[in-house]
């Protein structure tokens, strides 16, 4: 299968990409490279990929239609990879690489991420989010491509405070603009999935962690203050639980969901519509290791594997931030017979395995 795997050169995609081409897919991989967070992890995860030479487009301008057969970089390690540096917002790029590749499948990981940060840069998340994801959508419909999955969060659930969250839960009522642009593709695909038989299915993902993961995430920024002798900050006095969820799972769930594309639902009633599928090819997956653990846990966990205590800075509730997420996988073990499984302590110690490796102990 030759599936396009938007995002690669971050964390879930390029753990994605390199999953699925170690099974033998050919994966075609995009991203802007953006400066959200350290370039230079994200050159090394592609540099895992057989994917060098994007130092030099650091500050390169992103791939044009014109030129998009120039900006195709082949991996040097896998011979059914390739990449192409691209923002989705660049419509006629986008369109272009759809007509020349023929895509059997696409994944779209890309986006722009972050809960806080969204609060400070709003229009960026449109740009990427919502214009990015339309000109995924519109590329699938004028080439064909019938099997579409997305990436969906676990921040749709908002102010809902009914555990654990699942996906027939009404979710109006976001609390950053991170989530409601999440929110926004969901209805997006629904619509194309109706008007076009796009199967569309979206992936509301609860707290990924693991190696390669981001740094503006909890694991790195504990980890990276710990080894440094600096406080961490926890926020609503530790009074917070999360549903970890490790990358390894995460993975595995997201190949299911491409290799079984989301069908019309033949009980569909329009009179009691229920809300994570439709009379249309399209469905919503939460996808978490449905366990939630409190934050305190989570740091005496991530003190004990690395062998240090943490200095704590307690401090109040961010806006935009969310006390509890608890994922109902009912639909993924339907399904698929599947479920998230991977022990907090056992997915801590390999991502300080691979930060000791990768940083060494202080940065």
């Amino acid at each position: 299968m030759k599936i396009l795997v938007t995002g690669t050169a971050g964390f879930i995609g390029y753990h994605l990409a390199k999953k699925l081409l170690e099974r033998g897919d050919e994966v075609v991989g995009i991203d802007n490279i953006n400066d959200y967070y350290d370039v230079n992890l994200k050159h090394a995860r592609l540099k895992e990929l057989g994917i060098t030479g994007t130092d030099a487009l650091a500050s390169a301008d992103n791939a044009e239609a014109s030129n998009m057969e120039e900006k195709i970089i082949n991996s040097t390690k896998y011979k059914k990879h390739k990449f192409v540096k691209l923002d989705l917002s660049n419509t006629q790029a986008v369109y272009k690489l759809f007509e020349l590749e023929k895509f059997d499948a696409v994944m779209n990981l890309a986006a722009q991420a972050g809960v806080r940060h969204s609060l400070e840069n709003p229009h960026a998340y449109i740009q990427s989010n919502v214009v990015g994801f339309m000109n995924i959508l519109e590329a699938c419909r004028h080439n064909g491509v019938k099997n579409l999955a997305y990436a969906s969060s676990s921040s749709v659930y908002g102010l809902n405070q009914s555990q654990p969250f699942k996906t027939t839960d009404k979710t109006e009522h976001q609390v950053s603009i991170y989530a409601a642009t999440k929110k926004s593709n969901e209805m997006m695909a629904h619509t194309y999935a109706h008007l076009y038989g796009i199967h569309v299915t979206g992936l509301r993902f609860f707290t990924v962690y693991g190696p390669w993961g981001r740094p503006d995430m909890a694991p790195m920024l504990f980890t990276d203050a710990i080894l440094n002798d600096r406080a961490i900050k926890v926020f609503n006095n530790g009074k917070m639980s999360r549903d970890f969820t490790y990358i390894d799972d995460i993975v595995d769930g997201i190949i299911k969901v491409i290799d079984n594309p989301a069908q019309a639902n033949e009980k569909w009633d329009a009179k009691e519509p229920e809300i994570s599928s439709s009379s249309a090819p399209y469905k919503i997956y939460n996808i978490g290791n449905n366990a939630p653990l409190p934050l305190m846990t989570f740091i005496e966990t991530l003190e004990d594997a690395l062998g240090k205590k943490a200095e704590k800075n307690f401090m109040p509730m961010q806006d935009g931030d969310v006390v509890s997420t608890y994922a109902d996988v009912s639909g993924l073990i339907e399904d698929f017979g599947y479920k998230p499984d991977t022990e907090l302590k056992d997915g801590i110690k390999e991502f300080v395995k691979w930060y000791r490796s990768f940083y060494g102990e202080k940065k």
